[in-house]
């Protein structure tokens, strides 16, 4: 329509579309901040728009869509498509939802809790009670799941409402549970086991068309949010043994608390592999039971924002949030999540707002510190009965039948003799073996020269046409003469020689960590970049169509989450060799819960082993506190019942023959691998090809060189070069230098035969880099005096610091210096 200026006037209809849409988009931003989200009514006020919200038709029905029981957040994703399939989802009228079925689920959720408390009052189980709408939500999921191509769902979780979500959703009966609360047979496990709120759970859904769907409930620590990257490792390595589909058909979903979610490091770590090409398992379902407290804490106590979800908010992902007393609105959202996931590959946060019955645990009491909140609670009905009313039903015969049900499996409890195991491992596991060593676990790890140089030319071959950088060239001229049995073998080429023969043997290998394609000392080269175009080629991916798969990854700048995702990935490939690599060992304590919590406790604590292998460069060569130091004194500590090995090989062939060994015997225990720096192509160090062909991987290398020595030195790596040079500097051969190659378990029998080969040596000195309180010092003197029989067993090393190392390059020249010469001296 034409104006007396002349301008265009858009049809009436037109214009009102665009007041709608325009409104629309105000409330898909904004209307989040309107939500009826806490059941309670104490937190998460209204806070106004920072748009002005218009009022009217459009934004009425607007406001229905995002000011409900529901808050949307999805305006931040850049996708067009994304953004339009969530609005659609949300501007539709809510589907209709099995009720009855809804209702059944939550009797069952709070009656389970009731019985507990019952029976067992005063004893923690960390109740679900106040978001017993977790239960249908997780019921939901899997039911969408099973409809989408998912076979088997990977869970992870912190204590609150777990042993719940065991029972009705894992499906392990609740006499189970029970008789974990009755802790029978306490001896077998004395000085092992973990509390029942921690240990994992095997078990089936089944959906209501016949659909079965594997659920694996993953063990965790106290340690809230350890187990994240854990978990993606794991389901990771499920997808890979799928292959094609595998994102599809893997789910993973974990269930967080609101305080943790905001507060702990590991999570952000975690969050940000979600699409990184080592990393990526097709997107994860993250849940927050939020009961808005942390323990004791407030909101505005655990987070510095309105939600403890905003942290997500730097991934461009939906994060929904939605009141726990409106199931219907809690099982919407889990089918939305559900396909949303399946659909765009993608994470996606649901917060479930609600509260917590009792205190942080049952033995807790929240009214001291909450008692405005607690006073509200008090008087609150459960939430079946809540829903039950809101949809006209009465459910108090269901509830007695439940209810009876639940004490029945109590009864049972009582009567156990022996503790109920709740997982049941997959058969990929049945060859592979705990415990304690046995000689028939030990295998040949050697191979002939011949095969050797076969692999030598097939690691540094690379397609006709690559523009290969100078440098690396000459190092691939190198490699094949070291294979040709011309040049000694550095670490470097040991490592991957290692690799191939395994990849060719069927064995997967994966290696991750900061700059590992490369190596952090230029040492490796997997991975090649044409100089021209920056395509990457990585050789032993491509030695054979027969060939095991090989991946390498350059991490994340991260220690903790990155060596969570390792051990997960060896739980479920138990065949691979799986190896994670420290930049520097010093950054390692970066990932000290992972270490202690599951790696070095896992098979104590659950009964569940590893075979990952932790590269940790270690030495002290004026470098600093920072890069000296990979802290063996640490790992010593955690050693005990032969949970882990700890090794450092002195020289190329040691290292090929332990990353064989760790590999080919049975015995599945992790590996810490004390690797060097400068050792790394260091002449000293170096190898032979006739070396490679050695049976197996020596524990102790003793001294064939000296005859009759007054001294014999015991020491572990670079050191051992050390005083090895000096002493050929000062042509004495009266000290012998047996190096100890692995330190855990401590190899007795190879070291008593070394000591005893020059009976004539009248003391025994173990030699270290590190301060006295440090390194193997104290872990290694014992065994020493009580082997040494009536020699004298004495020390040289570093004075006890709060420091590994000196900041001073000509410092640390000096004190090396003096150890040297104590060592070698004639007194000490």
């Amino acid at each position: 329509m034409a104006t007396k200026a002349g301008t265009i006037t858009p049809p009436a209809p037109a214009v009102e579309q665009h007041e709608r849409e325009t409104t629309f988009d105000i409330f898909r931003r904004w209307g989040y901040l309107q939500a009826s989200l806490d059941p309670l009514g104490q937190y998460l006020p209204p806070e106004p728009f920072p748009t002005p919200a218009p009022e009217g038709e459009a934004a009425a029905e607007a406001r229905s869509y995002y000011c409900g029981t529901i808050a949307a957040e999805f305006m931040h994703i850049a996708s067009p498509e994304q953004r339009q399939w969530l609005q659609e989802r949300m501007e539709q009228r809510p589907p209709a939802q099995d009720q009855a079925h809804i209702l059944t689920q939550l009797i069952r959720a709070d009656i389970f809790e009731q019985v507990i408390q019952s029976r067992y009052l005063g004893t923690k189980r960390f109740s679900l009670e106040g978001l017993t709408a977790l239960i249908p939500f997780l019921d939901r999921v899997l039911a969408v799941s099973a409809g989408l191509g998912v076979s088997r769902a990977m869970i992870a979780m912190s204590h609150r409402g777990r042993l719940n979500v065991m029972t009705n959703t894992i499906g392990r009966p609740a006499s189970e549970i029970f008789t974990k609360f009755e802790d029978v047979d306490p001896r077998s496990t004395m000085g092992g086991g973990d509390v029942k709120y921690h240990v994992g759970a095997t078990g089936e859904y089944k959906s209501p068309d016949g659909h079965v769907i594997g659920l694996h409930l993953a063990s965790n620590p106290s340690h809230l949010e350890a187990v994240d990257p854990v978990v993606l490792g794991r389901t990771r390595a499920k997808q890979e043994r799928i292959g094609k589909g595998g994102k599809e058909a893997i789910l993973p979903l974990i269930i967080h608390g609101d305080a943790a979610f905001a507060g702990q490091g590991i999570l952000a770590e975690t969050l940000n592999m979600a699409t990184l090409h080592g990393y990526n398992v097709g997107g994860t379902i993250h849940v927050i039971v939020n009961n808005l407290l942390g323990f004791t804490a407030l909101p505005e106590e655990s987070n510095s924002s309105r939600f403890s979800t905003d942290i997500a908010k730097r991934l461009p992902i939906p994060i929904f949030h939605v009141n726990a007393e409106d199931p219907d609105a809690v099982v919407r959202v889990a089918a939305i999540a559900t396909e949303y996931r399946q659909r765009f590959h993608s994470d996606i946060v649901v917060d479930l707002v609600g509260y917590r019955k009792h205190g942080h645990s049952e033995v807790d009491d929240p009214t001291v510190t909450q008692p405005r909140r607690y006073a509200i609670i008090k008087d609150r009905p459960a939430l079946f009965q809540i829903y039950a009313k809101s949809i006209g039903v009465d459910p108090a015969k269901e509830v007695q039948e439940i209810q009876q049900e639940f004490l029945d499996d109590q009864k049972v409890a009582t009567k156990a003799d022996h503790k109920p195991r709740l997982a049941e491992l997959p058969e990929y596991w049945d060859p592979y073996k705990g415990g304690e060593l046995q000689p028939e676990d030990d295998v040949p790890t050697g191979l002939p020269g011949e095969r050797i140089n076969e692999l030598a030319i097939g690691l540094t071959n690379y397609p006709k046409g690559f523009n290969i950088h100078p440098k690396v060239k000459k190092l691939f001229e190198q490699r094949l003469e070291m294979g040709a049995g011309s040049r000694p073998f550095d670490y470097g080429m040991a490592e991957l020689v290692a690799f191939a023969s395994l990849l060719e043997a069927g064995i997967p290998v994966r290696l991750t960590g900061q700059d590992s394609q490369r190596g952090t000392f230029n040492q490796r080269h997997a991975v090649i970049v044409d100089t021209e175009t920056e395509v990457r080629y990585i050789p032993l991916a491509h030695l054979g169509p027969k060939q095991a798969k090989f991946e390498v990854y350059n991490s994340l700048l991260s220690e903790a989450a990155v060596l969570g995702f390792e051990y997960g990935f060896s739980r479920d490939f138990p065949e691979a060799l799986v190896l994670w690599e420290a930049q520097f060992g010093d950054f390692a304590n970066g990932a000290q819960i992972i270490m202690d919590q599951f790696i070095a406790a896992g098979e104590a604590k659950w009964g569940l082993l590893s075979g990952v292998v932790m590269l940790l460069p270690h030495g002290y060569e004026g470098q600093g506190p920072e890069h000296s130091s990979a802290r063996i004194e640490r790992y010593l500590q955690l050693a005990a019942n032969d949970n882990i090995q700890i090794c450092q090989p002195s020289n190329a062939a040691q290292y090929f023959q332990l990353l064989r060994r760790q590999a080919l015997r049975p015995w599945r225990k992790p590996l810490v691998v004390f690797t060097p720096k400068s050792m790394l192509r260091h002449p000293d160090a170096s190898s032979t090809l006739a070396e490679f062909s050695r049976e197996r991987f020596l524990n102790v290398l003793p001294d064939n060189d000296v005859q009759n020595p007054r001294r014999l030195l015991i020491c572990s790596g670079k050191i051992g070069h050390n005083l090895r040079v000096e002493r050929e500097k000062r042509k004495d051969m009266s000290v012998g230098i047996i190096f100890v190659e692995q330190l855990y378990p401590w190899p007795e029998e190879e070291l008593q035969a070394a000591l005893d080969q020059h009976p004539g040596a009248q003391d025994i000195v173990w030699v270290q880099e590190e301060p006295a309180n440090m390194g193997a010092f104290s872990y290694v003197m014992p065994h020493l005096r009580r082997m040494a029989g009536d020699r004298a067993v004495l020390s040289v090393k570093r004075s006890a610091s709060a420091t590994p190392a000196t900041g001073s390059a000509k410092a640390h020249e000096i004190e090396e210096k003096t150890l040297i010469d104590l060592a070698l001296g004639s007194a000490l």
